[in-house]
């Protein structure tokens, strides 16, 4: 299959097939007579490996390095393990975080009196010295 059908197959960018190549995360083709890409299942295979680590929010390293362990199948999976243990404790890092923005925003919001922007609480919150006037 050509580049298209791979990337309307799997849903990647043919853009981002190609820097996949590049980066050694897929391998490049083999070439037809007249120069076109043509890929095989075990591309699509290994692109589709690589969009689902990437929609669940795995590096691209850590999906190399996956994509790698898939070789070995008869080994311990402790090195996957551990690779979705820390990306899972990255992910709870981030909930925590965009939990304490949500709570520090939602009290600005409901803070708001609705009056003039002179007394505007989210304003002067954002100002370096308390002062809406100041700020940029």
């Amino acid at each position: 299959m050509r580049i298209g059908e791979l990337a309307r197959r799997t849903g990647v960018r043919v853009e981002t097939i190609r820097w996949y190549e590049k980066a050694g995360l897929l391998e490049e083709p083999d070439r037809s007579a007249s120069n076109y890409r043509e890929y095989d299942k075990a591309s699509l295979d290994r692109l589709t490996f690589i969009k689902r680590g990437r929609d669940l929010g795995f590096s691209l390293d850590q999906v190399s390095q996956l994509m790698n362990l898939t070789r070995s199948p008869g080994e311990n999976c402790a090195t996957v393990d551990a690779i979705a243990v820390h990306h899972l404790t990255a992910i709870d890092r981030k909930i925590a975080d965009l939990t304490a923005l949500r709570r520090e925003l939602t009290g600005l919001v409901d803070s708001c009196a609705g009056g003039s922007i002179g007394d505007c609480d989210i304003l002067r919150a954002l100002s370096p010295e308390g002062d809406h006037e100041s700020a940029p």
